[in-house]
């Protein structure tokens, strides 16, 4: 049955080399023309058209991810079957210890719902205590369960998989978590929800022998949203889980800021954050349909558009909405100040309805294209405020990516050194802000 599928598959990417070598495209059947002064690439193949080739089955055609009849009567963090796999990095097999386990969790509207975690052992001995867990929470931004990590570090293609090896040098366990859940919502409390209960369900099997292991939570960007909503929900939500400290970086805290950013034309490489609301919309209308309604606010190409964006990978969606704004794809009269639905949503889910209640060391960009500095130092500093146990800095450098990777050296240090035992140093809050009035991304 795969086989049959590459003729058609082979075709369809060779056509899309072809047009995308020559910089424009004909229109799919449905599919809206893009704007000639706008930069989009023509309609790419999903990442899931893709994995469909594969011989691993994707989680939408895998019986293992199935709920049980009874899940409600599970406990949050409560596993419902497990199974032992293997990781891949670049599609080649690695040589560690890999276990996953699906579980019981919560939603954003406290409905029981089942999502996976993927925990990986090292072969490298530990002694002197139960070994220290590094919770990696990956920046998975999709819309499709094909890119969950669960799925992608099987088949080879997560795509932070490089940057959990130096934890993995060290003898530490990864905890990598589908913290978006089976149907992919992010950016809300939910996924803190499920990061905890991931971490109950690695502590709920013996066998992995992780019960009484200290925990530190890393994720940059949308991974960053996941570990820090867990640190906030940690006291009320999972207080039995044992937590040393949270590092992120690149994370809104005020979705409502983001969000006007995000959908207006933007110029330079600003513009890139465009996507980010088409995403978003996606994303959201999963969890909210009364709020999140594409055929009242949107036209039909942007109907179109969010329909298209609603089984895919980030890679794609972002390619195809940067330099978009959805803005001009709202029906005449249609804002997001006029749906005050919309913006209800976007503020209950933003950060600092709680205030975490362990250490935390915070990075972001100066100048960061897709989540400016504006939409981040408020809520840094109603945590500085509020007491909480922080350390915050700005990286003097441009670019979302380039701040991932900046920042990734720090953390690795800072959360090595939690994990064996080292205070988690001073609190700072360092939120310079040096660029001037008006300037994109400030």
């Amino acid at each position: 049955m795969r086989k049959s599928r590459m003729r058609p598959f082979v075709l369809s990417m060779a056509a899309f080399l072809a047009v995308g070598g020559a910089g424009v495209a004909a229109a799919e059947p449905g599919y809206p023309s893009f704007p000639p002064d706008q930069n989009q690439l023509p309609q790419l193949p999903s990442e899931p058209q893709i994995y469909d080739l594969l011989p691993i089955p994707m989680p939408s055609e895998d019986p293992w991810y199935d709920d049980p009849d009874d899940i409600a009567a599970y406990a949050p963090g409560q596993i419902v079957r497990s199974r032992e796999v293997q990781t891949r990095l670049l599609g080649l097999p690695f040589p560690v210890y890999t276990k996953q386990l699906l579980y019981r969790s919560n939603d954003v509207h406290d409905n029981p719902i089942v999502t996976a975690t993927t925990v990986i052992v090292p072969g490298i001995p530990w002694q002197g205590s139960a070994r220290p867990v590094v919770s990696f929470q990956e920046a998975i931004d999709s819309t499709s369960s094909a890119c969950n990590p669960s799925y992608t570090l099987q088949v080879g293609t997560m795509k932070e998989s490089a940057l959990a090896v130096y934890w993995l040098m060290q003898g530490f366990a990864i905890n990598v978590p589908d913290f978006d859940g089976k149907f992919n919502t992010f950016n809300t409390y939910a996924e803190g929800k499920m990061v905890l209960d991931s971490l109950r369900a690695m502590k709920n099997d013996a066998g992995l022998g992780l019960t009484d292991s200290g925990i530190a939570l890393y994720g940059y960007s949308g991974g960053g949203s996941g570990s820090i909503r867990a640190a906030e929900l940690r006291a009320t939500y999972a207080p039995d889980v044992r937590i040393l400290g949270t590092s992120i970086g690149g994370t809104p805290g005020d979705l409502t800021a983001i969000a006007r950013y995000a959908i207006q034309e933007q110029p330079g490489l600003a513009g890139t954050s465009n996507f980010t609301m088409w995403l978003g919309w996606a994303a959201l209308a999963r969890e909210y349909p009364d709020a999140f309604r594409p055929e009242e606010f949107l036209t039909e190409e942007g109907q179109t558009l969010v329909k298209d964006f609603a089984n895919r990978c980030y890679a794609t969606i972002a390619m195809s909405g940067v330099y978009r704004p959805i803005s001009e794809y709202f029906q005449p009269g249609k804002s997001l100040e006029s749906a005050p639905e919309v913006m209800k949503v976007l503020e209950d889910n933003s950060l600092g309805h709680y205030i975490p209640d362990t250490p935390i060391l915070w990075w972001h960009g100066m100048w960061d294209e897709l989540i400016p500095p504006s939409t981040v130092l408020p809520t840094v500093n109603k945590y500085w405020n509020s007491g909480a146990d922080l350390r915050f800095y700005t990286v003097p450098v441009p670019e979302h990516i380039t701040n991932a990777v900046t920042g990734w050296i720090p953390a690795v240090a800072w959360t090595s050194a939690l994990l064996r035992g080292l205070g988690p140093g001073p609190t700072f809050n360092a939120g310079y802000q040096l660029l001037p009035e008006g300037f994109p991304g400030r």
